[in-house]
């Protein structure tokens, strides 16, 4: 599948917040400029956003914090929206169990653009097996670890010092010793 490219801080000037496209370490303010939208218009701010325009803004957030190009996006709402139950939580559901934001999540990598690339390099075990999708769908219950070629990466160490002085979501259990961890459980929609 694609990916963009671009410029990163471009996309969370237009969002006009931090969309975690850089590493976690530090602020949004330290890496690029938020106060106004990208362009050579971007002071002026134009009239006041539709509903729709409000609702377009946020799917585009969302797509672009976890990596997504809009037909695959769409394929997701149409999976959720299949199932019963509310149709933006099992969305989320979704996106929070791709493999690149599961190895995000468990602090292997800064970014997630970072994680795709650990998955597309075969960096990443999922349940022993070496698996280079990124969009895979991790289970409650699967153990994702760092094949042992790759656990002598400096990246992948700096990545999960930095993301368990943040702090580490509560439906993943990571072993620093071992470079793996444990999808607990189908994160909630908090």
């Amino acid at each position: 599948m694609a990916k963009y490219t671009g410029p990163k801080c471009k996309l969370a000037r237009r969002a006009g917040t931090d969309l975690f496209l850089k590493s976690r370490g530090r602020s949004l303010e330290g890496k690029c400029r938020v106060d106004a939208p990208p362009g050579q218009h971007g002071q002026r701010r134009g009239a006041r956003l539709s509903d729709y325009g409000l609702q377009l803004r946020e799917k585009q957030k969302l797509r672009q914090m976890y990596g997504v190009l809009e037909r695959q996006f769409r394929n997701y709402y149409k999976k959720a929206a299949q199932q019963k139950g509310a149709t933006g939580s099992l969305l989320l559901q979704m996106l929070e169990r791709r493999l690149d934001n599961v190895v995000y999540r468990m602090g292997f990598a800064a970014t997630r653009a970072e994680a795709r690339q650990l998955v597309n390099h075969k960096a990443i075990c999922v349940n022993g097996q070496t698996v280079n999708i990124p969009s895979y769908q991790v289970s409650a219950g699967d153990v994702v670890s760092v094949r042992e070629r790759a656990k002598n990466q400096i990246r992948i160490k700096d990545a999960l010092d930095v993301a368990t002085q943040v702090g580490l979501k509560e439906w993943v259990e990571v072993d620093e010793k071992k470079l793996e961890g444990t999808f607990k459980s189908i994160p909630d929609r908090d």
